[in-house]
């Protein structure tokens, strides 16, 4: 699973302009490492334009407290909870890299070995009381990833990210995909 990742405007000029129109919509999104449910700068296709918008990371779960911060690649379209937001509503997180754990609860951070390069997650997002709110796609690990985690999120190169909000055919083939091979960093926190 894909439960934290890093957003860092400074890390290249195309992520603080992600940045910048993410604060454009009045509402900061949250800089550093991200958690589940904060606000988070999100690329949705908006009135078939591509836009950066914010909302927070997570729909509500079926317990009180509870968030659901990840759909399963292989079946999202069997669950009427992610199917239709799937079809209609998908998103790009980006981000500076993601963070998974071993079991031995080390954290290893993984990125493009070129480490300015934006690194993009396939999502979608629905409403909740009138809020958007979305979800972060995962998929079987790549070999850079398989040795720490049995899951990743699905990755998207910057080309691919039009294609994915705009076009459901396209999607639905990237479901299959391999993603591109990834560096990984023992991070110094365990948490």
């Amino acid at each position: 699973m894909c439960g934290r990742y890093m957003f860092e405007p400074q890390a290249s000029p195309e992520m603080q302009k992600i940045y910048e129109l993410a604060c454009q919509g009045g509402t900061p999104p949250k800089t550093g490492e991200v958690f589940p449910t904060d606000l988070t700068a999100v690329v949705i296709n908006q009135q078939e334009k591509v836009s950066v918008t914010t909302m927070a990371w997570g729909f509500p779960g079926f317990n009180n407290g509870q968030s659901i911060i990840n759909a399963r690649a292989e079946t999202l379209e069997q669950k009427p909870m992610f199917a239709r937001p799937f079809q209609l509503q998908r998103a790009v997180y980006p981000t500076t890299g993601f963070f998974e754990w071993n079991k031995q609860k080390e954290k290893y951070w993984f990125n493009y070995s070129q480490q300015t390069q934006p690194l993009y997650l396939a999502g979608f997002y629905d409403y909740f009381e009138h809020r958007p709110q979305g979800i972060i796609i995962t998929t079987t690990p790549n070999e850079s990833v398989a040795t720490v985690h049995n899951r990743m999120p699905l990755l998207l190169r910057k080309n691919q990210v039009s294609s994915w909000l705009k076009n459901l055919n396209f999607a639905r083939q990237l479901l299959q995909q391999t993603a591109p091979a990834l560096t990984a960093v023992l991070s110094s926190s365990k948490n």
